[in-house]
């Protein structure tokens, strides 16, 4: 009905001309016929040959500005040393970050054996490897924040205060693992069953 209706509107010695325009106007739209532009890819849309505007002077960026500051150019990787306090809290919220982002791939106890690996995906190295017990605490803020192999970064998803709470916590696996029972005070030497007194 509505078709019938434009072209009795179309109809008389008008249709050519509105025909012709109507045919011009689809034709208009540069974005339609120009694809899909990649980022910062030349192109001819804008006066300059750019395919993208510079950012507004004064722009402020979005997101934790004191990571950039903290880090500069350089990655967390070689950092040796928990650059905050490593308090019972700190832990805490360590473990929970962990449980909440990590375990599912990682396992509860960091052996690479979360729910992913019962669904048939690859297994996670292992936080109690020689290899990454021997790594910089740094290590595992940088994996966080950038992702390494088949892991995706998480630094848009994790603050960074939280990224050094779960390496801290992931240290603290890897001693409850691998620690040395005659090297424990008396008393919790008694809790660990079997262990040497």
């Amino acid at each position: 009905m509505i078709r019938c209706a434009m072209l009795r509107t179309f109809s008389g010695p008008w249709a050519p001309v509105a025909l012709i325009a109507a045919a011009g106007l689809v034709g208009c739209n540069p974005m339609r016929q120009s694809g899909r532009i990649k980022p910062l890819e030349p192109s001819s849309f804008f006066p300059d040959g750019s395919s993208a505007r510079s950012l507004v002077q004064g722009t402020v960026p979005r997101g934790d500005f004191s990571e950039t500051i903290a880090r500069g150019a350089k990655s967390f990787e070689t950092t040796t040393e928990l650059p905050v306090p490593l308090t019972r809290e700190l832990l805490a919220t360590g473990r929970e970050r962990f449980e909440v982002f990590c375990s599912v791939c990682h396992g509860s106890a960091g052996y690479g054996d979360g729910m992913i690996v019962a669904r048939g995906f690859a297994p996670p190295p292992s936080f109690h490897s020689p290899k990454l017990r021997g790594v910089p605490i740094g290590h595992f803020v940088e994996v966080i924040t950038n992702g390494f192999g088949a892991m995706y970064g998480h630094g848009d998803r994790v603050a960074l205060q939280d990224r050094w709470s779960i390496a801290a916590y992931i240290r603290a696996l890897q001693l409850s693992q691998h620690a040395v029972a005659t090297q424990l005070p008396e008393q919790d030497r008694q809790r660990v069953p079997g262990a040497v007194r």
